[in-house]
This record gives structure tokens, sequence and C-alpha cells, in this order.
């Protein structure tokens, strides 16, 4: 009777392992057409494996995190990014991080990361900081949550929502941010819909923000300054 538990025990275990892994996984790019090629290069979340035989410290390493970054721009704000981009040994690791430096009164613009929670935690300032969320109920709007953050304070922007952190200070302000993905990609609102390339037809746009189809015209023509 022992031996048949255990037995069926392990076919169960079995199948749920089976079951479990019966689906992709997240996504860690923007797209990965199928091609029937068998030249083709094979990439592994969008990047090639080295050969483990000649991998060494500097593929897990990288400099630079200490030196601030230039926020003599437009929106005040600029983002030191370490991913697999530019840390090799990242690649199916799972996670990054950003530094995060902004002017006095600079703005990180509402954005997305779509494939990664971010935790936040400021080193220097005071940053007034929130995110919205999607799919509100019949007759709600999508509801905001903020928080006044000061050194030392930590704060979780869920994965996919748009969220934004904005000095509310007279000194500048630095912050470090860790996302649970290699590539989280980052998709800033106002730069994807007035500064996609080619431009969304001003028409949709108009209707989409129930404004004169001027405004949208003037909107498209401005410069949206990347902070990444």
């Amino acid at each position: 009777m022992a031996l048949k538990s255990l037995v069926l025990t392990i076919a169960i275990l079995a199948v749920v392992s089976s079951i479990s892994h019966a689906s992709d996984p997240s996504p860690l790019q923007d797209f990965c057409v199928a091609v029937n090629d068998s030249m083709a290069a094979v990439f592994v979340n969008g990047k090639i494996c080295k050969d483990p035989k000649v991998v060494n410290a500097d593929d897990f390493f990288k400099s630079g995190l200490n030196i601030p970054g230039n926020t003599s721009n437009q929106v005040g704000s600029a983002v030191t990014a370490v991913n697999v981009g530019n840390l090799p040994g990242l690649n199916t690791l799972g996670i990054s991080l950003v530094r995060i430096d902004y002017a006095p009164y600079g703005l990180n613009p509402p954005h997305t990361h779509p494939r990664a929670t971010e935790v936040l935690v400021v080193l220097e300032g005071t940053l007034y900081v929130g995110f919205v969320l999607s799919n509100p109920g019949p007759n709600m709007k999508n509801k905001l949550f903020t928080k006044i953050l000061k050194p030392g304070d930590v704060f979780v922007f869920p994965i996919g929502l748009i969220h934004f952190q904005f000095n509310i200070g007279k000194t500048t302000a630095v912050a470090f941010a860790g996302l649970s993905s290699q590539n989280p990609g980052v998709i800033t609102i106002a730069n994807a819909v007035f500064g996609s390339d080619p431009p969304i037809n001003a028409d949709v746009l108009a209707k989409a923000f129930q404004v004169d189809k001027k405004v949208i015209d003037y909107l498209q023509s401005q410069f949206w300054w990347d902070n990444n």
C-alpha cells in the first residue's frame, strides 16, 4: 500500500510539474518575429550566450553609478541604467538597476516599464512620487497613489503601471531603483503618444484627448526629450 501511495504521489507531481511548464515565460523583449531560417542566430532573452569557457569577472562588473547624470534638459532629470545591454552578466538573472538624478523641480515623466516592477529608494532630496491603477470599474476613474519620499524612504511601482517622480525640493535629488527584469523597457507616455515615428494620426489623438486638432498639431511639433 505504501509503495502504491508513493507511485501515485510521484505521478501527481509529474503531472503538476508538466502543467506548470506548459506555457511560455514572460517575454524579455518587445517582440520576436518567427523566422524559418536554420542559419539565423539563436537568442536567449534577446542575447546570444557567451562561451562559458571565456567568461570572466568583468562580465559581471560595471562602474560609474557614483557619477551624477546630466539633468540640464527639458525635464530636469537623468536616468543612468544598468541592464543586460551594458552589463552582460545580467542575462537570464531577471534584475537590473538605475540611478536617477533630479535637478531642483526636475521630473522623471510619467512612464511605464512593461516587463518589470520597480522598487525605488531615495538617497538625497525630497520626491513626490505616484502611480495610477489600471482597469477602473464602472463609473470610476483610474485611482492615483502618491507619497512624498525623503532620504531612506522606499516606494514600489507595480509592473506595467504608469508612474512618475518629481523633485519638490530646491536642491538636487538622487534615487536608485531596482527592477525585476534584465531588460525592463521604458515607455515615456508623452514621448510615445506625441513623438512617435511616424506620428499617430492627429485626428485619432484629438478624439482620444477630446481637444482641438490644433492642440495635437502643436504637441506633435515639440521636441520630446528622452531622459534615459
